[in-house]
């Protein structure tokens, strides 16, 4: 008998978004993602891919169309049953880093534990393996301050792999990495997502970053299709 396919982690449907001034983004976006999978988005510079990003995370409100992560639906939700579910089933990497600078690394990348009530030694201890786990080991006290872009970007992917999210949002994850610790991440990511049976968006322009996933999708304003090849 057939293994029965992997549960969706994420479901978009009939997606769409226009931004101020009028001008429409996308139309009709429709697809999904499955536990354990990873689909790469790619297209031109401001077709919205961020943007896209953003209304999965809960973060940007659509014009129309529905998201469900593990079946619950986006749409009506509050703003704090919205929170409750970013910080529970989400790690987003975000393009800008947003790395607190008034807190250490270990205490950054921390972060997602403490706000779902998990604190002590073994918070502190799944930090410092992920501090380790992106080639940063040791470095638990130190400031944001006190690193480079690309280690800032590493930061900010160890801070949304910390607490084993069931959907990992990555916005372009290696664009400030140079090729071989990009390659050194985003197989962290694969793992990651291997490992805990998690699925994973990521927006890239990089052909490394799209040779991980499993489909790569292309982002137009006529919707989403399937990349030739993948």
């Amino acid at each position: 008998m057939a293994a029965p396919p992997n549960p969706l982690a994420l479901f978009v449907t009939g997606l769409s978004k226009t931004v101020p001034g009028g001008r429409r983004l996308f139309d009709g976006v429709t697809f999904q993602v499955a536990a354990g999978e990873i689909v790469a988005i790619m297209g031109e510079s401001g077709v919205g891919k961020s943007t896209l990003l953003n209304l999965i995370a809960g973060l940007d409100v659509p014009d129309a169309g529905d998201i469900e992560i593990q079946g619950t639906s986006l749409r009506g939700l509050d703003d704090d049953a919205g929170s409750v579910l970013r910080r529970d089933r989400i790690g987003f990497v975000f393009q800008a880093f947003h790395i607190l600078p008034h807190l250490t690394l270990e205490q950054n990348i921390a972060l997602p534990l403490v706000l779902a009530h998990q604190r002590g030694a073994a918070a502190l201890a799944r930090a410092g393996a992920m501090l380790a786990a992106v080639g940063l080991g040791g470095r638990d006290a130190d400031y944001p301050a006190q690193l480079s872009g690309g280690e800032l970007q590493r930061i900010a992917i160890a801070r949304a792999l910390v607490h084993r999210p069931a959907l990992i949002l990555a916005d372009e994850p290696t664009g400030n990495l140079d090729p071989e610790t990009g390659e050194r991440i985003l197989d962290l990511l694969r793992d990651q997502v291997r490992d805990s049976g998690a699925a994973a968006v990521i927006v890239t322009h990089s052909e490394l970053g799209a040779a991980i996933a499993d489909r790569t999708l292309v982002l137009s304003t006529a919707g989403l299709a399937r990349r030739h090849g993948r």
